[in-house]
């Protein structure tokens, strides 16, 4: 486990793949997530000599979760930071969900840092559906319970062929989530104001120079096509594609499909 510092807060992150290589790809985590949801892309670029980076953004499980809401800014701010203090001058960000709201903010406000970036079911504005969604995520992280706030998510972020095919691991995840301490829900309640305060970006998506992916699950019901092609249409020149049979979590649910996608793409920006 290694532990940056800054402003008296303490940032999880690790360092894998070729430690010394000069392409460098960092993992942006989707808003419940830790380093461990990156486990099916990581081995694909490390096979390909990328040094790899994943960290918990402020407010995630392993690193510090001040109190209050945050934003995009600082989380962009707190990501280059890491990156300054590891000397990485530039990357390639890959962000899922929160994590893709990340490399973008990261892409408008540090554009000589950024090689490429990976938007995997993102968005850069909200509409009401999306606002209910996140509320009750709030109620759910409120109540403390692991395992009720694990299955109220569940249907909203999984599509229906994923959840079959996938039941008995679902269950002894939601299992798992007993043990959560509260400090993580403390943290997530943080994540979902910052959220929806301030996702707010799709009109400086302009702004955007470097080659952009936005990448979408057919049935994500979270953060459905509609945003990911909004985000499309403002970045100039960015590349789109749709997974078929998927849902909200890509990086999970398609794997395979997504890497084939992800590999083309940095690869033939290096």
């Amino acid at each position: 486990m290694s532990v940056f510092e800054k402003d008296g807060l303490k940032f999880f992150y690790e360092l894998k793949g070729n430690v010394n290589g000069n392409q460098v790809i960092v993992f942006l985590n989707g808003v419940m997530a830790s380093t461990s949801s990156w486990d099916f892309q990581v081995p694909v670029f490390e096979r390909l000599g990328f040094k790899i980076l994943v960290h918990d953004f402020r407010g995630q499980l392993m690193s510090d979760k001040p109190k209050g809401t945050y934003s995009f800014k600082i989380h962009a701010g707190d990501t280059i930071a890491l990156l300054d203090h590891l000397g990485i001058k530039k990357a390639h960000f890959i962000g899922t969900s929160y994590g893709g709201e990340v490399a973008m903010r990261l892409a408008i406000d540090y554009p000589e840092r950024t090689e490429t970036i990976s938007i995997i079911d993102s968005v850069s504005q909200l509409d009401e559906s999306l606002k209910l969604f996140i509320e009750s995520w709030i109620g759910l992280a409120k109540s403390n319970d692991g395992q009720s706030f694990f299955q109220g998510i569940l249907p909203t972020i999984y599509h229906n062929t994923y959840i079959q095919n996938n039941k008995i691991m679902l269950e002894k995840r939601s299992e798992r989530m007993k043990d959560i301490p509260s400090s993580y829900f403390d943290g997530q309640v943080s994540l979902y104001k910052t959220f929806l305060e301030d996702v707010e970006m799709t009109e400086e998506l302009d702004q955007i120079t470097c080659p952009t992916l936005v990448v979408c699950g057919e049935n994500d019901i979270l953060k459905p096509i509609k945003f990911s092609q909004i985000i499309s249409e403002k970045i100039k020149g960015a590349e789109f594609a749709i997974i078929p049979d998927c849902g909200h979590v890509t990086i999970f649910e398609k794997p395979d499909v997504l890497n084939s996608i992800l590999l083309g793409f940095v690869v033939k920006h290096i």
